[in-house]
């Protein structure tokens, strides 16, 4: 069968019956897990890889409800602090790595999204108010730009580019062995450094960098659409770059108002909004994107589930524009 762009439901971590019962109830069929955090916090056991038997029963879960696993982003962040980091453990997180993409693999789990980022996401605020008293997520540069140190020390971008690279030659072949895709997702926010570390994924130059430091269909991009607006970079530019190439994996469907030093996350058609969603998905259209499209992060509105609820209005937004294609 041939896939299409389509949408799916993300930011999942360990969802009820229930819950995968309202993502049929929206009429989308992928779902894609969210495991960013500490190993002990996600639903798979494990202190520096996962096992193939509990990955086949979390694909399982999610097929016996009539949905799909479509990807897994992040592994925890103990399982390769170090290797981005270049410390003490960084080979023996490198076997770990290993070992859960090949267990991915056997799985049937295609596509593992990662992030460069040692210090994680950063925030100044998770009740910025937007239309309607909804709450959302903001960054202002001015306040946190003088953080502490959140390691060690001070890095350079050149030791973090020295250690990408590493980690893309020892698992790149991995995953290509294994039949998984590996694709990384834009720094957020997408500033030169936070708490002594360098984000490297904070440009449109970067990424085209990355992207040419291996050549293999088995590396490619999470697609962060709103982070990518965040750094004040026109999103079709680079839709249009990276999309013929076939390096957009799926897509992060958020949409933000401001750009570096300061922004807010808002809803889809807000006028503020940093890019024209329908000229997005005709971008996307235009460059054969034949991948899954997510509500990223939303803001909170008031009901008795307001995660159901972003979502729901996301993923309904996301299906009339493509009904409109």
């Amino acid at each position: 069968m041939t896939e299409t762009m389509r949408v799916g439901i993300g930011q999942l971590r360990d969802p009820s019956r229930d819950q995968l019962r309202f993502i049929a109830q929206l009429g989308i069929e992928d779902v894609i897990f969210n495991f960013a955090g500490k190993a002990a916090d996600v639903p798979l056991s494990g202190e520096s890889s996962w096992d193939l038997q509990e990955l086949v029963q979390l694909r399982n879960r999610v097929e016996d409800a009539g949905l799909r696993l479509a990807a897994i982003e992040n592994v925890p962040l103990d399982f390769y602090e170090d290797v981005m980091l270049d410390g003490p453990r960084r080979e023996d997180q490198l076997d770990g790595l290993e070992t859960t993409i090949r267990n991915l693999g056997r799985a049937d789990i295609p596509i593992l999204g990662y992030n460069w980022m040692p210090n994680l996401v950063w925030s100044s605020s998770r009740t910025y108010p937007v239309r309607g008293g909804a709450e959302a997520r903001a960054y202002d540069h001015e306040q946190l730009q003088d953080a502490p140190q959140t390691h060690d020390r001070t890095y350079t971008e050149a030791e973090l580019w020295e250690n990408y690279e590493y980690f893309l030659e020892r698992l790149i072949p991995v995953a290509e062995e294994a039949g998984v895709t590996m694709c990384v997702h834009p720094d957020d926010p997408p500033v030169e450094s936070l708490g002594g570390i360098p984000r490297l994924f904070r440009s449109f130059d970067n990424y085209k960098r990355a992207m040419d430091l291996v050549d293999s269909p088995n590396h490619g991009i999470e697609f962060g659409l709103g982070v990518f607006s965040e750094m004040g970079e026109d999103v079709i530019e680079v839709i249009e770059y990276f999309g013929p190439r076939d390096e957009i994996t799926y897509v992060h469907f958020r949409d933000v108002a401001g750009t570096v030093p300061r922004f807010h996350e808002t809803f889809l058609d807000e006028e503020s909004s940093n890019y024209d969603e329908w000229a997005v998905i005709q971008a996307f259209n235009d460059v054969g994107f034949s991948g899954v499209m997510i509500p990223d992060h939303v803001p909170t509105m008031n009901c008795d589930d307001p995660w159901a609820a972003g979502r729901g209005y996301t993923v309904g937004y996301l299906k009339g524009m493509l009904a409109a294609l």
